[in-house]
Order: C-alpha cells, then structure tokens, then sequence
C-alpha cells in the first residue's frame, strides 16, 4: 500500500551513499538514482542533496524519514491484517503430529478422501511424545489440533477421545545395534531367554497385559522391566544405553538410530487409527464418516512405508 520507493530512499539515508545503498538492495547505483528522481518527482520536493562525498538528507527528507518507517510497518500490519481476515472463514483441519504419531498416515488418508471436503485446507500442529503429559495433550483433540493418527489400545486415551481403527502394527523387538541379536532377520521368543524387556507397565492396554501374562506364565527365563505406560525418546534411549530388549513395533523402527527393529515369530499386534474428540463438531464426524465408508480394504495405510496387517491379531500360540 505504501510507495516501494520508500524502502530504497531509507536505505540510500542510512548508508549516506547510492553506491552502498545499491550494494545492500543488489541493485545497480543507476537504479537507485532513478528511483530517488521518481521519487522526488513524484513528492514535488528535494529530499536528498547530492554530493561527492555521499548524499544527506535535506530538511524535507529528514521529515519524511522520520515518519517512512513507521509507514511501512503500519502497511505491511494492515495487509497482514486483511489477508487474515480474507482466510478467516476458510475450513481447516488441524493435524497433530509428532515423533511417535507422525501425520504422514493422516495425510497419505487425506488424498484418498479429500474430493469430499474441496474448501478444506490442513495445518499441521506439533505435540511432543512426553510420558508425563501426553494424556494432557490427547485432551487437546477438539482445541488444540481435531485429528491425530496413532497406535492406540490405552485405556486412558480411549477414555478421553474417539477411535476409528485402520489397521495393526505387528508387536516387534527393539535392539541396540551391538546387541547379539541385532543380525537376526527374524526372533523365536526362546531367542529372548535371559534377556530384559522392557515394555509398558501393566494395567492400561489389554494387548500388552496379555503379551506380558503369557510371556511370565510360560517363558519365564525372560525378564521383564516395567516403562512409563507411555513410551517417548527416553524409553528407545533406555534401551540403547542399557543393552535391554525394548518391546516395540513396526512403525517405530526409524524412531532411534541407535537400534534395529526385529520382528519376532508371535502374532501379536496393536490397533492404529484416527483420534478425534468425543465432542466432535459436524465436519469432523462427517470426515470420520467418510473414512469409514472407504471400506477396510481401504484402510491400510501405513508409516513410512509400513502397512497395517489385519491378519495379526492379539492371540498368541501359548493362549491357555
């Protein structure tokens, strides 16, 4: 909205040369002269006295100067400010995503059902995977961000928001790359004898409380550490620094460097899906709608290249 000659007149004032201002604006000097002539021109006033030396600022440029700045920031707040308000009735979904729940699944799932929401656009929001606040953050859902994809069978989380499942995640094994096991395509459960693992504590997800009463009812020649019942980076850390077997799963194999993810000859799995408020407005209770429609043929996406597999179920062979 302001005259762009303004920026160029204030840089030609402070470095007191067209030579220094062009070297700054990557302009040539003539190009700077000619846009102080237009200016002046156009104003009807003499702003800058020209000399051997450099140029200074005549009375009239003085006054203009102390005011030009003031002039561009207000115009650039002002636009600022209009293009907001042109973008305020626009439809947005807010996507959280972080380490553990990257928003790649969510948006390899949008392209397939976009054609049905055309006005929306996305905004990707970051949360962090901390054990200590995450159920603080799965209360956001609806504020903060309206969707995340995750793995989820936590009795807390279900308890706080709404789930929609789109597939499983194969259970697997997380080694330090140093680790005897880390070469191994493939582990048997006896392959774990007198080892720790490390896996959540009991009483939050069902998959993982079955897991651990099999694994202490018939191989009890492995040990068994309790982590926070939410895992974050200081759990893989853990595990990379100790030498201890991290219970893991397929999607988070390139979560730490440090370790090697290994499948292991069970069947177990955990549910992943789309996250949103119990309290979901219209728009998002059509997206979920809509996703539901798909069909669960459909629904397997995956992170990173990794896809849900529904044929892993939560039963183990040594079920009693």
């Amino acid at each position: 909205m302001y005259n762009h000659m303004l920026d160029t007149f204030i840089t030609v004032a402070d470095c007191g040369s067209f030579t220094k201002a062009a070297e700054r604006l990557y302009i040539s000097p003539t190009a700077v002269m000619k846009q102080m002539n237009t200016l002046e021109s156009h104003l009807d006033m003499k702003l800058l006295e020209r000399a051997p030396a450099g140029v200074r600022l005549t009375a009239a440029g003085a006054a203009i100067y102390q005011d030009a700045k003031f002039m561009i920031d207000y115009s650039k707040k002002s636009i600022a400010g209009a293009r907001a308000a042109s973008h305020a009735n626009d439809a947005v979904f807010c996507i959280g995503t972080s380490l553990l729940n990257p928003a790649k699944p969510f948006m390899d799932l949008w392209y397939r059902v976009n054609k049905d929401f055309p006005d929306y656009k996305l905004h990707l929001v970051t949360f962090e995977d901390n054990h200590e606040g995450i159920l603080a953050e799965i209360e956001q859902l609806g504020k903060k961000f309206d969707f995340l994809i995750g793995v989820c069978d936590s009795k807390a989380w279900l308890s706080r928001c709404r789930f929609l499942a789109l597939g499983r995640y194969r259970k697997m094994i997380a080694v330090s790359r140093e680790h005897r096991l880390a070469d191994r395509k493939i582990l048997n459960i006896e392959d774990l004898y007198g080892e720790t693992l490390m896996m959540v504590e009991r009483g939050d997800s069902g998959v993982n409380d079955f897991l651990r009463n099999d694994l202490e009812k018939h191989h009890p020649q492995i040990y068994i550490e309790d982590t926070p019942r939410f895992y974050d980076l200081s759990v893989f850390n853990r595990c990379a620094e100790t030498g201890n077997v991290l219970l893991t799963i397929e999607c988070w194999e390139e979560v730490h460097p440090g370790l090697v993810t290994i499948p292991v000859n069970w069947e177990y799995s955990i549910p992943y899906g789309l996250l949103y408020s119990l309290e979901a407005p219209d728009d998002i209770e059509r997206f979920a709608e809509a996703v539901k429609n798909m069909g669960h043929d459909n629904l397997h996406i995956g992170f990173d290249g990794f896809y849900g597999v529904s044929s892993f179920l939560p039963h183990s062979p040594h079920r009693t």
